[in-house]
């Protein structure tokens, strides 16, 4: 197998303070964020900047005869007041377009709704392209034009069940890796796993409450995304830990996780770095509509790869060796009792655990 690294040995667990240290004001930078936003903006819905799927808008579905380009179109709706609208080309019919308009104030006219609002603006915005046609007529034969074929409208109460959804699958998601480690390896690993994938989500969301990116559903698509990209870095970590352990049973968890580390470092840096070049691609070149999907990943398999080093095996070795301890201790206090003499196997453990904790 293709290696960048040979013979490496670093200590990573020497820096797990720092890298603890670093993770916990990253995550608190984030949740001040959220608060402060939250404190100035009653009602928490500033903390993040929800788009259209969640705090509802309307989404009007336009047919060009020559489609101009998706910039042309968002530049248009600004001058005619729209605020941050979401153009979609449609893949499969060259002269359509999705426009996603967030929520706006109704006029004064009786009855008048989101989508007639909606409706008009882009409309007004439209017509510097070419003229307005009846939806069911055809496109003149000179000049460009454009019908509006479709509107349609995201309640407020729609975007509260989608975000409620969103936090649901996530849990899920997290219950059922956790389940699935703590079956394959230990429960100690499956933990230390989850918490790293937690780790992994709360940074990502921190960054989108600072820089007031916009989460919408392909936001939370990539959020899942992450995290079986995170968890599928810690298992081969993990994975290789278990086989250390098995082929070195005088060694310590302490460097048997440094020598795994070491030994799955070129895969890490090699799977990663593909997977970055590639969200690194999608962000430059992907548009306006892949933008917080695009972000969300590149910043989730930079800290998602962290995660896998920094967090989820030092968490495990911690763990380890405070159950260790707590089982030497039990077992001394059942020697002095008058209780049987620890067996070799229990003895090497609190050996380890003594050398780990160093």
């Amino acid at each position: 197998m293709f290696q960048l690294f040979h013979n490496v040995n670093l200590d990573w667990l020497k820096l797990r303070k720092f890298f603890i240290l670093l993770s916990t004001t990253i995550m608190l930078a984030g949740l001040a964020s959220a608060l402060v936003r939250h404190r100035f903006h009653p009602g928490g819905t500033e903390a993040f900047n929800l788009g259209i799927d969640f705090k509802g808008g309307t989404v009007v579905t336009a047919d060009f005869k020559q489609r101009p380009a998706p910039e042309a179109i968002r530049d248009r709706l600004h001058s005619a007041g729209v605020s941050d609208p979401i153009i979609q080309p449609v893949t499969d019919k060259p002269g359509e377009v999705l426009i996603r308009l967030p929520q706006m104030e109704t006029g004064q006219a009786a009855g008048q709704t989101q989508v007639d609002v909606g409706r008009a603006k882009v409309a007004e915005a439209l017509k510097t392209f070419g003229t307005q046609v009846d939806p069911n007529a055809d496109f003149p034969a000179e000049g460009n034009a454009f019908k509006i074929v479709g509107t349609d409208a995201v309640g407020a109460v729609a975007g509260a069940a989608l975000r409620n959804q969103a936090v649901a699958v996530t849990l899920l998601a997290l219950v059922g890796i956790l389940l699935y480690i703590a079956f394959r390896f230990e429960w100690t690993y499956g933990a230390a796993a989850v918490i790293a994938v937690f780790h992994d989500v709360l940074i990502t969301l921190g960054f989108f409450s600072i820089f007031q990116f916009e989460v919408n559903l392909t936001v939370i698509a990539a959020l899942l995304t992450l995290v079986g990209f995170s968890v599928n870095d810690t298992i081969v970590v993990f994975d290789r830990i278990r086989e250390n352990l098995r082929m070195h049973r005088r060694s310590t968890l302490y460097d048997v996780t440094n020598d795994s580390i070491n030994q799955t470092l070129s895969r890490t840096i090699i799977t990663s770095g593909l997977v970055f070049l590639s969200v690194l691609a999608l962000v430059l070149f992907g548009g306006e509509v892949l933008r917080g999907f695009s972000i969300a990943l590149l910043i989730g398999i930079i800290f998602g790869t962290y995660s896998s080093v920094a967090v989820a095996s030092p968490i495990m070795v911690w763990w380890q060796q405070r159950l260790e301890a707590g089982r030497t201790q039990t077992t001394t206090a059942g020697t002095r009792g008058g209780g049987t003499r620890p067996s070799p196997t229990q003895g090497t453990r609190s050996a380890k655990a003594s050398a780990a904790a160093r």
